[in-house]
């Protein structure tokens, strides 16, 4: 007689996360892990003992799918390329990766896994990216509050962007998108007086 395989947390996790990526997250359940690892709901029950608490894991789980590689990308880059390659970064996992965007970007924390991310502190009461702003400031020699506000707005822009590639009915071509992005962002430069120091083209052949 075979040896059973042993169901760990990784491949549980996995297997959720699959099922996030192919149908969302009203795909994500315990039978259906347990069907797609080919074993009884039991090791998925004992490892994680609830969906709320298998669901926290599969956020977490998520955001590091999506993002691990943009710490590499944006390494040893200027403060303003850095800024561009985290949004074409944003922008290409809603495109790419719809279901698993929609999880861990667009849907409210408090209904998914059952509390709030980051506390009960709207986003609009959140200093966007204080870091990317500080270092662009400093790279300009510009303003902090001046460059706060662009940063604020080319983040907003980029979400708004995201939302609509994320679902297929709006969704441009991923190249234009992300191009729109960088145009907003170099134009609210421009306006007090500041060129970007790397044209789209340029950063787009390196990370698209």
């Amino acid at each position: 007689m075979g040896r059973k395989t042993q169901i760990s947390k990784e491949m549980i996790m996995e297997a959720a996360y699959e099922l996030l990526e192919e149908g969302g997250i009203g795909a994500v359940a315990i039978k259906a892990i347990a069907a797609r690892l080919n074993c009884s709901t039991q090791p998925v029950s004992w490892h994680y003992g609830s969906m709320i608490e298998l669901k926290k894991e599969l956020y977490r789980y998520s955001q590091i799918k999506l993002y691990r590689d943009l710490p590499a990308k944006m390494q040893g880059k200027e403060a303003i390329e850095a800024f561009f390659v985290s949004g074409l970064h944003y922008i290409s996992n809603a495109c790419d990766h719809p279901n698993v965007f929609k999880f861990i970007c667009v849907d409210d924390p408090l209904e998914t896994i059952g509390e709030r991310v980051g506390g009960d502190t709207t986003i609009f009461n959140q200093q966007f990216d204080a870091g990317a702003a500080e270092m662009i400031a400093e790279q300009y020699n510009a303003s902090p509050e001046a460059i706060g506000e662009i940063v604020r707005d080319t983040v907003i822009y980029t979400h708004g962007l995201a939302l609509m590639m994320m679902y297929d009915n709006y969704r441009l071509p991923k190249k234009e998108a992300c191009k729109m992005m960088y145009n907003m962002g170099a134009k609210l430069l421009r306006e007090i007086g500041y060129e970007p120091s790397s044209d789209y083209e340029t950063i787009a052949e390196k990370y698209l």
